[in-house]
């Protein structure tokens, strides 16, 4: 038996991709959630590069991230904000970074059958294909303070 994983992301993996990029076009404020999800299902599917999505992806986690954190957009910023150190503001935050933490919050929050640490290691996993810095350490950071908030009950 192989310990090898399988080469580039799991199903789920492309689908949490797509909906922080999702939700990144969607902060910007041009199209409604409904708009771009279909936009990501429709055309977006199979595009190379940042902007796509891949063909296997699991589309129903995909359109529950995306439904699901814009319908719950204020409780959810109101506990990622909370859950910033205090010389931290939600407006400091990069706005790619607030797309991966409100897409991990949401799945913290609403989504119990995803084990806490698959929820925030995806997270982190996702700012490593973006970041190089430290924004991978900070989505960690914050991520782990609202898993604690979000399910008291579940930590280690």
């Amino acid at each position: 038996m192989s310990d090898a994983k399988p080469a580039g992301p799991s199903r789920r993996q492309a689908a949490r991709l797509a909906a922080v990029q999702a939700l990144y076009q969607w902060q910007e404020g041009q199209d409604a959630p409904a708009e771009i999800i279909e936009q990501f299902l429709k055309v977006r599917t199979g595009e190379a590069g940042e902007g796509g999505m891949r063909r296997d992806a699991d589309r129903p986690l995909f359109k529950d991230v995306v439904e699901g954190t814009t319908t719950h957009r204020d409780a959810l910023e109101a506990l990622v904000t909370a859950s910033l150190a205090k010389d931290w503001t939600w407006a400091r935050v990069d706005r790619l970074v607030r797309a991966i933490l409100l897409a991990g919050a949401y799945e913290l929050v609403h989504r119990g059958d995803v084990p806490l640490r698959v929820a925030i290691n995806e997270y982190v996993e996702i700012a490593h294909a973006f970041y190089d810095k430290g924004e991978p350490s900070f989505i960690n950071s914050v991520l782990d303070r609202v898993a604690r908030q979000a399910r008291p009950a579940d930590q280690r």
